[in-house]
């Protein structure tokens, strides 16, 4: 039953370890891709390039907005021509289409809507665009995803603390003549809890350390490997402080063994 407490311990700390570092991976990539969405506003006809950049001023003192930017017409042009260059021959134009613009990004991706919302309503602003359905999906994607982490590692949690707690039960069982030995000569239930505690403890410490152990093989052996094997995805921007986080595993390992231990000695000491 040791084994198979510490072993289950290993395995809900690996796949905890990996749920959260996979988790950071697609947090970080994620937000890599939303930190490119701009908010286009295109200014009207009729305003001039200081009330651009009024607007610019008023729109930086907004906390949901990271940065402005003022395009001008000509510098407008000049980057669709580079983006188009042989696609559309922008030659054959004889005069500029383009508005003045304001490229404007958000500190935080939910407010994307807000903000446009506002900018759309301010005055001299003719047009404002941005990636709408894009924005959508992935603020989607990212709920679904945190819901089923949470769910994922409530589960894991739960299973080797149940498992810890039955082990700990077979052994206050086994030792129920010394356990009434002590409670007749009048020891705290403190005094009779402490060694089932330390040795809950110790499974979840040796199981979150054989964890982390199998953690630091897949971060240093595996990770290159397939970062070399799927180039054309950014996973080299995924970097944690593993140190760090092999102590936060520990702590979940060894607060599992602790509580299982605690309330499993609990329920016999009632009864």
């Amino acid at each position: 039953m040791q084994v198979t407490a510490i072993g289950t311990v290993t395995v809900m700390i690996l796949l905890l370890g990996t749920v959260l570092f996979a988790q950071e991976t697609l947090g970080r990539i994620g937000g890599n891709e939303i930190a490119k969405i701009e908010i286009s506003a295109f200014m009207s006809d009729k305003a001039s390039p200081a009330d651009a950049k009024r607007l610019a001023a008023a729109l930086k003192r907004d906390p949901r907005v990271k940065s402005v930017t003022y395009v001008p017409k000509a510098a407008g042009l000049r980057q669709m021509r580079d983006r188009l260059r042989g696609q559309i021959d922008t030659s054959l134009l004889t005069s500029n289409p383009l508005p003045d613009a304001l490229r404007i990004r958000v500190v935080d991706p939910n407010a994307v809507h807000a903000v446009a919302d506002v900018v759309r309503k301010m005055p001299n602003v003719a047009n404002v665009e941005y990636q709408r359905d894009f924005v959508d999906r992935l603020l989607r994607l990212y709920d679904v995803m945190s819901k089923v982490s949470v769910a994922f590692i409530a589960l894991l949690v739960i299973t080797a603390a149940i498992i810890i707690s039955n082990t700990i039960r077979l052994t206050v069982y086994a030792r129920r003549r010394e356990i009434a030995i002590m409670q007749l000569v009048g020891a705290s239930g403190t005094y009779i809890r402490l060694p089932f505690i330390c040795e809950g403890l110790l499974d979840g410490v040796i199981g979150a350390v054989l964890a982390v152990g199998l953690l630091a093989v897949g971060r240093w052996q595996l990770w290159p490997r397939l970062e070399s094997a799927l180039p054309f995805f950014p996973l080299q921007q995924a970097d944690s402080n593993f140190g760090l986080f092999a102590l936060q595993l520990l702590g979940v390992g060894a607060l599992v063994g602790i509580v299982a231990s605690w309330i499993s000695v609990g329920r016999y000491l009632r009864t």
